[in-house]
């Protein structure tokens, strides 16, 4: 998602910000969802402290992708 941005420079550092998130929220998604289904004999993953980190990082790509979304917005209308 990021990389749509990156032909050019973010105008603020609202943007900037939001894109950060969104990229650090992807990463956690990717690295908890692995978690969910470890390698054997790894032990067992505690499934709902991985569950509330699944939902967590995908809050903060949904508030990072609604703010982009605002941010955008308002610009293209200025």
């Amino acid at each position: 998602s990021a990389s749509v941005f990156s032909s050019q420079k973010p105008k603020s550092e609202l943007v900037r910000t939001s894109l950060r998130l969104l990229t650090s929220s992807a990463y956690r998604l990717q690295s908890e969802c692995r978690k969910a289904l470890p390698a054997e004999p790894s032990p067992a993953p505690d499934i709902q402290l991985v569950t509330q980190q699944v939902i967590q990082c995908a809050y903060d790509i949904a508030k990072a992708a609604k703010q982009l979304v605002t941010i955008t917005t308002k610009e293209n209308n200025n």
